[in-house]
């Protein structure tokens, strides 16, 4: 993203706060990197269409106007109009800002009430329950070696934390082994979004594959016996995302349905799959949202479409 002028120094000092506050309440990374520049572009949007020098002169009509902008924009670089979820990225980034100015003592200032432009849903991949089914029978093959039956092991737990507990990205890499209860089949979500904690219910099958890899396998990857994390590498250090998304890949490519091998398998997808396999099975939809952590059920109602959508 290009980095847009701000003459203004308060401007300045706000996008660098705003940075540092949503790294403190728990976002991942990459957020942490992005949303600062999306709130960089409407800071510059405030300063050259409103001449706007003080942040309490904010009003709603300046934040709808920066929508409308953002409607009638081009992509710079692919050409056409933005992406409905980049423009809703902006409208959270706003939206996230504002709660920020609330917090530091701005209480007059507006709160957004712009709604989030709908997403063309065939762009969510959804994995079906026998395609689910199909990645845990990868592990179940007969292991070469040691290394690899342990390896096999901690993908059974990758599955089940990131499907079968719903977890988002950062959530499953900062799980903890004293956030696993396998005696109340629970597990203590520390890292939320938004550092909200939750409790996470574990399927017995779930439960016996964290039992298996915590007490038989997981030392098999530590080196020092210091490391915290569930997830270890090879290296005996936490376990990278990168790594993970390569774990799955290869069980992905392991089985022997070629629909599921050209899927785009994330670990959101297995949290989109989750939410729509538990819809399905007749879950509310209340119950669905304090499953995932959501803030509203507005946000939980998407899978809704998705089921629509099958």
């Amino acid at each position: 993203m290009k980095r847009l002028s701000l003459n203004n120094s308060s401007f300045e000092y706000l996008q660098n706060a705003f940075g540092e506050w949503i790294q403190t309440m728990g976002h991942c990374s990459e957020a942490v990197r992005s949303k600062p520049l999306l709130l960089r572009e409407f800071l510059h949007y405030l300063e050259t269409a409103h001449n706007l020098k003080v942040i309490s002169q904010l009003t709603i009509q300046h934040i709808k106007g920066f929508y409308n902008y953002l409607l009638t924009r081009s992509n710079t670089v692919r050409g056409g109009a933005l992406s409905s979820n980049y423009i809703n990225t902006h409208i959270t980034t706003i939206s996230q800002f504002l709660e920020y100015l609330h917090h530091k003592g701005l209480h007059d200032l507006p709160l957004s009430t712009l709604h989030h432009v709908k997403v063309s849903t065939s762009a969510r991949t959804v994995l079906t329950e026998d395609e689910i089914r199909m990645l845990f029978e990868v592990t179940d093959a007969e292991a070469l070696s040691p290394r690899q039956e342990a390896i096999y092991a901690r993908d059974k737990v990758i599955l089940t934390l990131f499907y079968g507990c719903g977890l988002r990205r950062n959530e499953g890499l900062n799980v903890e082994l004293g956030d696993v209860n396998l005696d109340t089949r629970t597990l203590y979500v520390r890292k939320g979004k938004g550092y909200k904690e939750r409790f996470v219910p574990i399927g017995k099958s779930g439960a016996k594959h964290l039992e298996n890899y915590i007490y038989n396998y997981r030392s098999w990857f530590l080196k020092t016996g210091t490391e915290s994390q569930l997830f270890i590498g090879i290296g005996g250090n936490a376990l990278s995302y990168s790594s993970i998304i390569q774990r799955l890949r290869t069980l992905q490519q392991a089985t022997e349905n070629e629909a599921l091998k050209q899927k785009i398998l994330t670990l959101h997808c297995l949290r989109h799959s989750i939410a729509t396999h538990l819809l399905a099975n007749g879950m509310e939809l209340q119950k669905i949202q304090r499953f995932l952590g959501h803030s509203t059920l507005q946000t939980t109602q998407i899978y809704t479409h998705l089921l629509a959508h099958e």
